[in-house]
């Protein structure tokens, strides 16, 4: 919210305290100010004579991170002796509860889009089983959707080079593989088992980093991988519709998402992308990569006859399906990769354990997926173990 507000002037004396970061104003931290002489030199004030506050626009709980100049509370000032006044930008940090309240808009958005997108997914594969074409379908919606808000301005374009570019193709060649073999695994075994499987995901990043990149991890890290690989063992050879194809893929795409985030970490260093608009250059990208192989793998023809038998037997709302499982998926990795600008690697990790658990007692729900209670407790062990690799690898 906007506002001007013109006050009468008072004099802030130059022995008075001025926020550490950007001016931000933190009532609660004292260590963090800093005596205004050291302010003094950026904004060409005399540290020995008042400064005059004459007015303040846009004052409100602002975002101290923003680079954004219109985010910012503007103050204009001047000093005894000037009838000129000076410019000032005070940022302002959100207040706690704020933030957490944002934060928990994200999470249950990003849960729930996750959620609907799994469902729908499911249902287009039981009807049309072509994962490489429902695959790149995912791609061209988010792909399409982010050009539009680009060209429409609803969205700031990304500015980028030839060498982001560069350093996103690994990315985008690991999340393509990894995104089309969590979808045949999809189309083989129940979203749940996928889902159980795809817990593992902290194994084999601890594992490739340890072995291929030469990290070394605490003690208690390696002891929270037992619970995740015994949980997930438990949870596949108990599962009652077990399939190797879709075994595989889960575990293809658990070690894809792995080399995703290793290239992400190493290519993305020193870039000012945010979230959501790097998300979109990696959807664009893998969308280039995955529809020559899509072509070679299944082909117009074969989905074209898919298609026509699925409209047949399922009728109208198969296009809703298909249109909202590509829509969601876009919506949810979206909304997972703005949630990274707003709060850390741990909560983020907390937040996408929590997501698996929704996905898979939502899965089981809605699709009726028999499952024994030995192979309950295994997908639990798994997640738990999960859960414990997330606290100890901080």
């Amino acid at each position: 919210m906007a506002c001007a507000i013109q006050h009468s002037a008072f004099s802030v004396p130059s022995s008075d305290l001025i926020p550490r970061k950007g001016l931000g104003l933190k009532l609660n931290s004292v260590s963090r100010f800093l005596p205004l002489t050291q302010i003094a030199k950026t904004k060409n004030l005399s540290t020995k004579r008042p400064l005059y506050i004459a007015s303040v626009a846009k004052f409100g709980p602002l975002d101290s991170r923003s680079q954004n100049p219109k985010l910012r509370t503007s103050c204009r000032a001047y000093e005894a002796d000037q009838s000129r006044p000076l410019d000032l930008n005070i940022e302002v940090p959100k207040s706690e509860a704020a933030q957490k309240v944002k934060i928990s808009i994200y999470f249950a958005t990003w849960w729930a889009l996750n959620v609907v997108f799994n469902i729908y997914n499911k249902k287009v594969l039981n009807a049309y089983p072509y994962p490489w074409l429902t695959s790149t379908l995912s791609l061209a919606a988010g792909s399409l959707i982010m050009l539009l808000s680009w060209a429409t301005r609803i969205a700031e374009a990304p500015k980028t080079d030839l060498e982001f570019w560069k350093n996103l193709f690994p990315v985008a060649v690991a999340h393509t593989i990894g995104h089309v073999a969590a979808t045949v695994s999809m189309s083989k075994v129940a979203v749940s088992f996928t889902h159980i499987i795809k817990s593992g995901e902290p194994a084999f990043s601890v594992l490739v980093s340890r072995f291929l990149l030469g990290e070394t991890f605490p003690l208690p890290v390696y002891l929270s991988l037992l619970p995740i690989i015994g949980g997930c063992a438990l949870a596949a050879v108990t599962e009652l519709n077990f399939n190797m194809i879709g075994f595989m893929g889960a575990m293809i795409s658990n070690l894809a998402f792995v080399f995703r985030n290793i290239f992400s970490k190493r290519g993305m260093t020193g870039k000012s992308v945010s979230g959501m608009n790097y998300y979109a250059c990696l959807s664009i990208l893998s969308l280039v990569i995955l529809t020559p192989f899509a072509i070679a793998m299944e082909g117009p023809q074969i989905w074209a006859a898919g298609w026509q038998q699925a409209i047949s037997q399922i009728g109208p709302n198969f296009v809703w399906w298909v249109a909202a499982q590509s829509i969601f998926y876009h919506l949810y990795n979206q909304v997972s990769y703005m949630s990274l600008d707003e709060i850390s690697p741990l909560t983020f990790s907390i937040g996408n354990t929590m997501k698996r658990i929704s996905v898979i007692v939502s899965s089981i729900i809605i699709f009726r997926t028999p499952i024994q209670p030995v192979n309950a407790l295994g997908a639990a062990i798994a997640v738990l173990g999960t859960f414990i690799y997330s606290q100890a690898k901080q």
